[in-house]
């Protein structure tokens, strides 16, 4: 098979299409044959030395959907020629509160979907999103099961409330947008391009503020009537973590799932007991979540934000335009 392989750490031109053995599925697993896969920062960061563990050589990619090939014993055969997407959380384990000592996902050290072919466990596929195109549907997996569990299963947002995103456009926040107006909620967002603002109100946002602006924190808490948004779902960290600690109105609720400005300064300690805050981390998601989330899709009326496709053998392109931060939206990879 085609494959993208990383060998050595640096710039996108190190993400060279290689011929690569056929994976065998092995007890318990499916073999599935891509038509896309999508880029996550996740991707970035290992190519850059700026993620833990990394082993390589790796095919990058956690992101897939396509057509299973072949099954492992054990494995109903009726799943060969299903179109699927795959769930790049392996080995969650039992606690749906945190996951367990084996848990790592898709695409390092696990091959992953930059390639014609992946090997996965069979508990990790699931039916393709009727009426999705193959570039929407491998859009969804990380970045929609980061979301949900960030929204719904950590911050626990109910219809009615004001969810606040911090930094619209990347691919999880994209789904927190879309996700939160399918489950009734108030959306405010935050960019630095007028663009990426007028793209949200266009995917349903209510309103929204530039954070170039010295002042974008009252208006946010203006447009949130007041008292500051209910839940923030954030992933810029740095002084934009203080910052939304400060908008958060009281027994409100921040998830994060990461801190691509930097890390976050000391904290107001007194704000957070004196507003009563609950301030989450979050990490990907359970087998549950991601099951629950895809559920979001079966109605057809939900339809993931792709910003642009590239063919597979253009990777290194992929990756200078996500380099660049001016997407909006999910980055797809074409499989031949």
């Amino acid at each position: 098979m085609k494959a993208i392989v990383l060998r050595d750490l640096g710039g996108p031109e190190l993400l060279r299409l290689e011929d690569q053995a056929d994976p065998t599925p092995g007890p318990g697993e499916t073999v599935i044959r891509l038509k896309a896969a999508a880029l996550n920062h996740r991707d970035v960061w290992i190519r850059k030395g700026q993620y833990a563990g990394i082993k390589l050589p790796t095919v990058l990619g956690s992101d897939g959907a396509g057509v299973v090939e072949a099954v492992g014993d054990g494995v109903d055969g009726a799943l060969v020629g299903r179109e699927v997407v795959a769930n790049p959380s392996l080995d969650w384990g039992p606690d749906e509160r945190f996951f367990g000592p084996n848990f790592r996902i898709l695409g390092m050290p696990d091959a992953g979907t930059y390639a014609q072919f992946v090997k996965v466990p069979a508990a990790n596929v699931h039916a393709k999103p009727p009426g999705l195109g193959w570039g929407e549907a491998a859009a969804i997996p990380l970045a929609g099961l980061t979301a949900y569990r960030a929204l719904v299963s950590r911050a626990k947002v109910q219809a009615g409330e004001t969810v606040f995103i911090p930094g619209i456009g990347g691919g999880v926040a994209t789904f927190v947008l879309l996700f939160a107006k399918k489950l009734g909620a108030k959306v405010l967002v935050t960019s630095g391009s007028r663009d990426k603002l007028e793209r949200a109100r266009e995917l349903g946002a209510d309103g929204g503020a530039n954070y170039k602006d010295a002042g974008w924190v009252d208006e946010i808490r203006k447009l949130s009537g007041g008292q500051g948004p209910d839940v923030v779902i954030d992933s810029v960290g740095g002084e934009t973590y203080a910052a939304c600690v400060d908008l958060l109105r009281p027994g409100g609720r921040m998830a994060s799932f990461g801190a691509t400005t930097g890390p976050v300064p000391n904290l107001l300690s007194r704000q957070v007991y004196w507003k009563q805050l609950n301030l989450l981390g979050t990490t990907m998601g359970s087998p549950a979540d991601f099951e629950a989330m895809l559920a979001l899709f079966a109605d057809g009326s939900l339809r993931p934000v792709v910003d642009r496709a590239f063919p597979l053998a253009d990777a290194a392109a992929a990756h200078r335009h996500m380099d660049e931060a001016g997407q909006f939206g999910k980055i797809v990879l074409e499989i031949p």
